[in-house]
């Protein structure tokens, strides 16, 4: 048996073991380092906060030097035809983006730097210099593509103060002429060409090639200017309207070259060779064309 008195004791033991537990689970409920949470530091917070964002304008600034050196003092000196190497270098330059921060940065800064700053580095150099790549490699501060035919190209046969024309455009890269069509006179090959920064620095070669014979021909640089209303206002055979060559007006350079008097009918490939001083590079340009005169059939 347990008498009153034993019994009392027993539950005011209990009683405070419950109000004991009570107590501690509200104590383990409230933030701290109970809970495994540090107290909040502003002076630590400030300072990891200054320090990431001198980091972000480090990489930036790291970044757009890195590709101005590229661009400026690499590009120039590499061939063209190895241009994908350049590429390299900057992303080669990665690895030395913790070390500039030791060099650069207060000693307070680097002490909060870790890996996570590493990583998130790598990537915004990375997209920096593309960004600015992108910006350095194109027009107005690059020129690395060379002029491209800005409509289509004729051929046409001076007639008598009149600049007769043929039937067929070149825009499949084959003009076909009937000999009985074609007037006795010098034949002209006529296209402009387009460009996004210098409209008219392109030099054109015409390389003519018919039964193994080849002949190289220069462009005429002043006829175009000197016969502009003949070219502009010349007819075709069949009297529809010539194709607009310079659709870009002023912008557009025309291009004018003899191929010669009375050719032979054959098919005469025609090799249009553009070469234009750009910037760093020297760009060039190939067209193959054809050029069918087909025999009288009487």
């Amino acid at each position: 048996m347990v008498d009153l008195k034993t019994a009392m004791a027993a539950a005011q033991a209990e009683q405070r073991k419950k109000v004991a537990s009570s107590m501690e689970e509200k104590k383990k409920r409230r933030s701290g380092p109970d809970l495994g949470i540090e107290p909040f530091d502003p002076v630590k917070y400030v300072t990891k906060e200054r320090a990431e964002t001198a980091s972000m304008w480090l990489v930036i600034t790291y970044a757009v030097l890195v590709t101005m050196i590229m661009r400026y003092v690499l590009m120039p000196g590499t061939d063209r035809t190895n241009a994908d190497i350049l590429y390299m270098f900057p992303l080669v330059m990665i690895i030395l983006i913790p070390q500039v921060h030791r060099m650069v940065m207060p000693a307070r800064f680097v002490e909060v730097y870790g890996k996570g700053t590493w990583f998130k580095a790598s990537f915004l150099h990375t997209f920096t210099f593309l960004s600015v790549a992108f910006l350095l490699a194109n027009p107005p501060f690059a020129d690395v593509v060379a002029p491209q035919v800005s409509s289509t190209w004729v051929i046409g046969v001076e007639d008598d103060g009149v600049i007769v024309y043929s039937n067929d455009s070149g825009k499949d890269g084959i003009i076909e002429w009937k000999e009985s069509e074609i007037p006795s006179g010098p034949v002209w090959l006529f296209f402009g060409l387009a460009d996004n920064v210098n409209s008219d620095g392109a030099t054109v070669d015409v390389t003519l090639m018919n039964n193994d014979d080849s002949t190289t021909l220069p462009m005429n640089e002043t006829y175009w200017m000197d016969n502009h209303d003949k070219i502009v206002n010349g007819k075709r055979i069949d009297n529809t309207s010539i194709p607009n060559l310079l659709p870009h007006e002023g912008l557009d350079q025309p291009i004018a070259v003899n191929l010669g008097e009375n050719l032979a009918p054959g098919t005469h490939s025609i090799i249009v060779n553009i070469v234009e001083k750009g910037d760093p590079w020297e760009n060039t340009r190939t067209y193959n064309w054809k050029l069918v005169i087909l025999p009288s059939t009487d």
